[in-house]
């Protein structure tokens, strides 16, 4: 008989957890925690696992909200606005008033926003970790059979959903280049850390708005866009059931790939498990080298075209994928990147939703920008993705259905946890390996076209 698994928090057993929870948040509210990364990184470690185990036991939340993603981003933000955290703030008079301090005077939430907020130096650090791992960590096979077809639906996807959510936007006032910028490419954009996070940094590069101001906006996009592809992927294959349409969860209709072709075969699984501490120093090494590739990039773009800014991050993700198609970099070397990225993204993803949450998501901002007019387009965007795809997939030789739910509902959502209940609603959980390409390319992709797009309709905000 097997022994039943230990529930745990944060890897700890979870009355150990508890006891750390305990300490830190102690040490915070009486105003003795630690000032600097190495307090802040422990309180944003205790609140962010908490919130996600609160989001991801929730059911309704879990299943079409986005989990403990959404619950980190908006509990925090919430906490926030309350003055639930301990802080100093001016009143109207200039004043410094207290808030949540029973001992002495702390400013946790300033202390967060020094280290996380004005140079975003950690989301510079947790992208290009992201960037790099998740495109060298990828499928060589996946990564170029994809262009031949996968792309074409994914940009039928992405044509139909920005035409419909500009043109809705124009019918009902809202304006089509707000609507495009501010809802349409963060539902597209693959989630919070790998989308709506860099496209702000985006923004607040641009000198379009500041990256507080974007997220604010994009955020309940993003949060309602996954709501919306989750229901629609396990509605639609229900409602099309023909078997001119529905392939029943094969994604191509001639010439097959085997999906097994295009996944990560045992052998380079088993490397990659083989985890190596001097391989995590040269998977940050690498991944922040092609980081300062892509900003000698943008500048140099910069002095050649000055009306047309091109962001670092979209030359970074260029670069990676050349250097993945081209196998330029031995494979050790794309294993300790993928290596890198998943530490990170295993164990700091919470603390980069907590520093967004509270730096730069401003709930009085959210509760403005909310309106009927603000979720239809966001289930117009989602609509066009689906429909979109499908209907270019048709013609590269993909079932509507699959196309429609990889290229177009895979887009829509919040990446990987997204695809999972995207692909668990419509039980097409074989179809993994496509969606991944949605997620992970196709939000690059996203990040590419922003940075295109701010230089163009950025004034028109």
């Amino acid at each position: 008989m097997s022994e039943k698994k230990q529930f745990k928090l944060f890897n700890l057993p979870w009355p150990m957890f508890v006891f750390i929870s305990i300490i830190v948040l102690i040490s915070a509210y009486i105003g003795v925690l630690p000032v600097g990364m190495a307090g802040c990184f422990a309180f944003m470690i205790v609140l962010g696992t908490w919130l996600d185990l609160i989001g991801n036991k929730t059911p309704i939340i879990r299943s079409y909200f986005g989990g403990g993603a959404i619950v980190i981003l908006f509990g925090v933000a919430l906490l926030h606005y309350f003055h639930l955290l301990p802080e100093i703030v001016n009143d109207a008079q200039g004043n410094a008033t207290g808030y949540m301090q029973f001992w002495k005077s702390f400013d946790l939430v300033g202390s967060i926003n020094t280290f996380f907020k004005p140079t975003g130096a950690f989301l510079d650090w947790y992208i290009a970790a992201l960037i790099t791992g998740s495109i060298l960590g990828m499928n060589r096979t996946l990564l170029i059979k994809a262009a031949s077809r996968y792309f074409p639906a994914i940009f039928g996807g992405l044509i139909l959903a920005f035409a419909l959510c500009a043109g809705v936007a124009a019918v009902m006032g809202y304006g089509a280049v707000k609507a495009l910028l501010l809802i349409a490419l963060p539902i597209m954009g693959g989630g919070m850390g790998a989308g709506a996070s860099p496209l702000s940094k985006i923004f607040d590069a641009s000198g379009t708005m500041t990256a507080a101001e974007a997220l604010s906006v994009m955020t309940p996009a993003v949060a309602i866009g996954n709501a919306l592809s989750i229901v629609i992927a396990g509605l639609i294959v229900k409602l099309i059931s023909s078997k001119t349409w529905n392939g029943q969860g094969q994604l191509m209709q001639a010439g097959s790939v085997d999906p097994k072709e295009l996944e990560i075969s045992p052998e380079m699984q088993a490397k990659r498990d083989k985890l190596s501490l001097a391989n995590m120093g040269v998977g940050l090494l690498v991944s922040g080298t092609f980081f300062a590739w892509g900003f000698i990039c943008s500048n140099i773009w910069a002095a050649i075209f000055p009306k047309v800014t091109i962001h670092a991050y979209a030359f970074m993700i260029i670069t990676v994928a050349i250097f993945k198609i081209g196998g330029f970099l031995p494979e050790w070397i794309e294993i300790a990147c993928y290596q890198w990225f998943q530490f990170i993204m295993k164990n700091l993803t919470n603390v980069l939703l907590v520093g967004i949450g509270l730096c730069y998501l401003d709930i009085g901002q959210v509760v403005n920008s909310f309106s009927i007019t603000y979720l239809i387009l966001c289930g117009v965007t989602v609509l066009g993705a689906f429909f979109g795809a499908g209907f270019i997939g048709k013609f590269v030789g993909f079932y509507p259905v699959e196309a429609g739910i990889t290229a177009g509902l895979c887009m829509s959502n919040m990446g990987g946890t997204g695809d999972v209940a995207v692909l668990s609603a419509a039980d097409r959980m074989e179809l993994m390996p496509f969606a991944q390409i949605s997620s992970r390319l196709g939000g690059a992709i996203i990040l590419l076209l922003g940075s295109l797009m701010l230089s163009i309709m950025g004034g028109m905000l």
